[in-house]
């Protein structure tokens, strides 16, 4: 697709994001997935122009992901892992004003599946880690830097089969940064920044209806889809209760002090949709979400199907998973069979050491008296999977945005885009982090 007059000028951030967008990296889940070798092949050969030796493991065919370590000027110092994924989320053109896969520049934007999740952090990585090698400097601290597969899969073909097979790769490392945190929002005109230092456990679950196969003109009152109507309307309609958490409780406190609100007056929920366009994130993180997502039933018009199937995305809160299973059973009845396909831990850590103050004091270099908030993540990052290792994930992907973008719902979200000059502003802040912490 033809590109706007100047894109020849582009930061090198932006042009190498557009190029992975370029790389139709769709995963449709379950082992489906374009593959991601040729994204894990030209990040990779961008780490060895560096004078860095990535190393490729495939864990399936097509299913590449790329790792390579930095070393620190003290290495005694614990390694921090900085981690992407190279995979998207698939897109259906004809809902797009844009081809998904073109990388299009158009308005001061960067367009395109994965433009935000999460080929824009990808590309901040490379370029950050570019400012600091090509300047002939060294990170404080070793760097292990990977880039993996799967990650929208639940890093089945990615993180985890990495982390399963070669730990080795992690060796002294005991933090990591990588998605969905460092964003900026608007609080009533004042910017503040959101540091991701938790995310809900995950449970991806398929709800199976049995009835009696008839003919489609037949009074059945068996009927498989119909039961499984019911039982997707109870889960989907589910509002479950707010339960809050440190990460939560810590975040409202902030948000009531700098939005002027007294918290004994201002609920959780109303609190939250004052901060615009980043409640689409937080207002899921206060409580357990079950979205139905896929139906799968019959074969033709007339035949009444004796089998009928529903995959659910569920998050709730770490640690209640059993309870949130034994939960919605209650919901859809003994009759709905629930098979879980993917299960997943919930993180959460502490808004506080070495690492929170340094991002603190970075943004604070880059965007003086801007706050940074602590937030819980709605969805997962591969940190679940880095958390095996006793590896502490922070989502820090640092973007300075306009309070009319959105954010939220680029992700997974049609026309996804991110500014120009946030990648700019991301690759200067990153390279500051790597380059001190």
């Amino acid at each position: 697709m033809p590109i706007e007059a100047g894109a020849d000028d582009l930061d090198d951030t932006a042009r190498i994001a557009r190029d992975l967008i370029r790389f139709d990296t769709s995963n449709y889940g379950e082992g489906r997935s374009n593959g991601e070798t040729v994204a894990a092949e030209y990040l990779g050969e961008h780490l060895t122009r560096m004078g860095l030796s990535p190393e490729y493991v495939e864990a399936a065919p097509g299913r590449l992901s790329v790792i390579a370590r930095v070393e620190g000027a003290d290495r005694d110092l614990p390694a921090l892992v900085v981690h992407g994924h190279t995979d998207v989320v698939p897109a259906q053109p004809d809902n797009w004003s844009v081809d998904p896969f073109a990388g299009e520049i158009k308005d001061g934007l960067l367009w395109g599946r994965g433009a935000v999740d999460m080929k824009d952090m990808d590309a901040m990585i490379i370029t950050a880690l570019d400012d600091i090698l090509g300047a002939g400097k060294q990170p404080a601290r070793d760097l292990v830097i990977a880039f993996f597969s799967d990650e929208e899969n639940g890093g089945v073909f990615g993180a985890h089969h990495v982390v399963d097979t070669h730990p080795e790769l992690f060796a002294g490392a005991t933090e990591a940064i990588s998605e969905v945190g460092g964003y900026s929002i608007d609080l009533d005109g004042q910017r503040a920044y959101l540091l991701q230092t938790g995310e809900k456990a995950l449970l991806w679950v398929k709800l199976i209806a049995r009835g009696q196969a008839a003919h489609g003109s037949r009074l059945i009152r068996d009927n498989a889809i119909t039961k499984l109507a019911e039982a997707v309307a109870k889960v989907g309609r589910e509002d479950w209760p707010i339960r809050l958490t440190g990460t939560t409780r810590g975040l409202l406190s902030e948000l009531s002090r700098i939005l002027g609100t007294d918290p004994e007056k201002v609920g959780p929920d109303e609190l939250v949709l004052r901060t615009g366009t980043a409640a689409g994130f937080i207002q899921a993180s206060l409580r357990t979400t079950s979205n139905p997502t896929v139906l799968t039933a019959g074969y033709k018009h007339n035949v009444i199907p004796d089998t009928a199937e529903a995959l659910v995305d569920i998050r709730c809160l770490a640690g209640e998973e059993d309870a949130t299973l034994a939960a919605v059973q209650r919901l859809v009845g003994d009759e709905i069979e629930i098979v879980v396909l993917h299960r997943d831990i919930g993180l959460e850590t502490e808004f506080g050491g070495p690492l929170v103050e340094s991002i603190i004091g970075t943004i604070e270099r880059h965007d003086p008296g801007a706050p940074v908030l602590p937030y819980l993540l709605s969805g997962g990052t591969d940190n679940k999977a880095l958390s095996k290792l006793g590896i502490k994930g922070y989502g820090f992907a640092p973007l300075q945005l306009t309070p009319d973008l959105d954010f939220p719902a680029m992700f997974h979200g049609v026309d996804e885009r991110v500014p120009l000059d946030a990648l700019v502003f991301g690759r200067r802040v990153l390279a500051d982090l790597l380059l001190n912490y």
